[in-house]
């Protein structure tokens, strides 16, 4: 089914992916159907009006949790004088429910059999992106009298979806069905109701009281209307900008999700379809973009994260004592340890962003409290950069590959197979050391070095995270420039030889502050170059490269996440002109989306492409990418936190617009009330 073809409706990590008609008849390799905590409940999904298939007039997607479908008898060719109409709506908030009508705009009375194919094959996510649908255990389909019972069962692992209409129905094995009369001009209608249940102990659902389970849709609608309402008012001219903001605030509040563990807290899922769970990275990077904007996802995430800290060692999931995780999952193949995903730890970058993301946290919001509740967990967090990730003694945090099953190869933020590379396309061995990350663990120790200070009462400690900090700094210098290219290595292999390639990742070098001033300025040139800069945005991968290719997953497409905080490092070095070219670009291909920025898309010269490629299997929305536009925003401005009072930079690049003030909660907050006004931004990507 082509992706143009398909209508999404989701709520935290509960979605449904299904035709325009609102049928769904999955295979084991597409990512259709209803989806709650990794497992697929239902796989067929098909409506019949006289054993007859539905075409599809149009659809509305109302909101990010509902959806319309108005639909006749009969295919293409005959439907234009169609005597009846077929009203599909349908709701997620947690379980699924959907209404159907049946409207007869016939002079003459009409019988009907209309019938409801529903069946489940309990795929769990990986499977389905695997493309492997391996079940080990009994699935079963129990018809009762009043509702259609479909079942996974393997050992302790227990799925279960219960399907139940509002008028009675015959039910089966294979669906359920009606049979009705309808005079002219009379419709009928009934409600189904599908329950999904991940079965514990003594038959209760393991997410009984979760916020994100069984939320009724005016529940929801509330629920948007108040997350729109506090995010701060961004008023401008640019009629697009305020679209494109909008849509980030609305695709933030979709994405968010009550864990397991969490007890109801929410915190963002990274991407529908395939990443609607809790991964490290990923959260962080989307907290740090939306701070400003939603600051108690932060907390929430830092929480958990803290929570969910590494305490031993294990090869199968990567964990080590003090490692933040990458991934956890709910799924079958987590619960019976055929993924390491439950929790998995094998990402490199998280551990220090989580000290990077409670400081920047802090500093917005003044929680103190947080900041003492998590001492130790950062503390631990600093061990297992100096003592556990340094594989080769050098000082750098490094990464190979425990579970060579099924672990990751690359553990970066770029962790796709050949996403390092040296400049002839080779691939180094392992262990493997990527730039950007030893940047951001600079960065963490210069902000544990200030919480150290000012929090935990240790000057000692504060001191000597700041020396590692500053010697960090003098040997990266050193070690990865690439003296011909003018610019900094993409990794390192454990003898020290270069991965000499142009990459987007020195964009994150100059956002963690580890760039020597007198070599900023040939970064910020590359960056906004012909070779990385498309014209639409910054390319993973510079034009030239052996590996590159404008549809690689990491190897030349353009990522929006990648991108904002590559705006954020050149606006910390004070190019804000070029900054500003950067944030041109992506909001301007915003509008080609729908406002919604996918994951990636195609790296193509913007003079080849009246509009941007997609990638065909770009997440969206997805969270990191639903916060670039925010990011942007706050980069634009210059908006820094301050103690009191909102702080924004005057030096802004020409053509940026007129700023007055900005509604923006943060440390001033805590005062007494929210600095008021309006941005005005229209010439941001005019």
């Amino acid at each position: 089914m082509a992706a143009s073809n398909t209508v999404r409706i989701l709520d935290g990590n509960t979605f449904v992916v299904s035709e325009d008609t609102g049928d769904i008849e999955a295979t084991p390799s597409e990512p259709t159907g209803l989806f709650s905590i990794d497992t697929r409940f239902l796989s067929r999904w098909v409506l019949t009006v006289n054993g007859e298939r539905l075409n599809a007039l149009s659809y509305d997607d109302l909101q990010y949790y509902e959806a319309r479908f108005f639909l006749v008898p009969g295919m293409a060719t005959h439907y234009v004088d169609a005597k009846l109409s077929i009203i599909r709506e349908r709701a997620v908030g947690g379980s699924f429910r959907e209404t159907l009508t049946i409207l007869n705009h016939d002079e003459k009375a009409v019988d009907l059999e209309i019938r409801m194919e529903a069946g489940a094959d309990f795929a769990d996510l990986f499977q389905v992106k695997d493309e492997i649908l391996n079940k080990k255990g009994e699935t079963y389909a129990e018809a009762e009298p009043d509702r259609l019972r479909l079942g996974y069962r393997r050992g302790n692992f227990r799925r279960e979806t219960i399907i139940a209409a509002s008028r009675p129905a015959r039910y089966d094995s294979n669906g359920f069905a009606w049979s009705i009369h309808l005079e002219p001009n009379e419709q009928w209608d009934t409600a189904i109701d599908v329950q999904t249940h991940a079965v514990g102990p003594g038959g209760r659902d393991l997410r009984m009281g979760l916020r994100a389970h069984g939320t009724e849709r005016l529940a929801l609608q509330h629920d948007l209307e108040q997350w729109v309402a506090k995010a701060p008012k961004v008023n401008t001219e640019h009629e697009q900008l305020a679209s494109t903001y909008r849509r980030s605030l609305i695709d933030l509040a979709a994405l968010r999700f009550s864990p397991l563990s969490l007890g109801g807290q929410t915190l963002p899922a990274a991407g529908l379809p395939w990443f609607m769970t809790m991964f490290g990275r990923d959260s962080i990077f989307t907290c740090l973009q939306v701070l400003p904007f939603a600051p108690e996802m932060s907390k929430t995430t830092l929480r958990i994260l803290g929570a969910l800290q590494g305490t031993r060692f294990d090869d199968f999931r990567d964990e080590d004592p003090g490692r933040i995780l990458h991934e956890m999952r709910y799924g079958e193949t987590a619960a019976f340890e055929e993924q390491p995903h439950s929790p998995y730890y094998g990402s490199v970058d998280a551990t220090p962003l989580f000290l990077v993301l409670l400081d920047e946290y802090e500093k917005w919001s003044g929680d103190v409290a947080l900041v003492k509740e998590l001492e130790q967990e950062c503390r631990a967090a600093l061990k297992w950069i100096d003592d556990y990730a340094d594989l080769v003694g050098n000082g750098y945090i490094w990464y190979e590959r425990r579970n060579t099953d099924t672990g990751l190869e690359n553990q970066c933020w770029k962790d796709s197979w050949d996403s390092l590379s040296y400049s002839d396309g080779t691939l180094p061995p392992f262990p493997r050391a990527t730039c950007e990350v030893q940047g951001y663990a600079y960065d963490a120790k210069m902000r544990a070095a200030r919480l150290a200070r000012e929090f935990w009462g240790d000057p000692a400690y504060a001191e000597q995270l700041e020396r590692e900090a500053a010697q960090l700094k003098e040997r990266f210098n050193r070690d990865w420039w690439v003296d011909d290219g003018g610019f900094y290595a993409l990794g390192l292999d454990p003898n020290g030889r270069q991965c000499d390639v142009l990459s987007s990742n020195i964009g994150h070098l100059l956002w963690s502050g580890i760039v020597d001033d007198d070599r900023a300025a040939q970064i910020a040139a590359h960056l906004v170059g012909p070779r990385l800069f498309s014209g639409w945005g910054v390319r993973t991968l510079a034009e030239g490269e052996v590996r590159y290719n404008p549809i690689g997953y990491h190897n030349g497409t353009i990522w929006p996440f990648d991108n904002s905080f590559i705006a954020w490092g050149l606006r910390r070095y004070g190019f804000a002109e070029e900054a500003a070219t950067i944030a041109n670009g992506i909001l301007d291909a915003a509008r080609y989306f729908d406002g919604r920025l996918p994951e990636a898309f195609g790296g193509y010269q913007r003079e080849l492409t009246k509009f941007p490629v997609e990638y065909p299997t770009a997440c969206s929305p997805q969270a990191w990418s639903t916060g670039t536009p925010l990011l942007l925003i706050r980069t634009m401005l210059g908006l820094e936190p301050h103690e009191g009072h909102l702080a924004v930079d005057p030096r802004l690049p020409v053509g940026m617009g007129r700023i007055e003030v900005l509604d923006i909660p943060g440390r001033w907050g805590r005062v007494d009330a929210f600095a008021r006004g309006r941005i005005d931004l229209h010439n941001l990507v005019d």
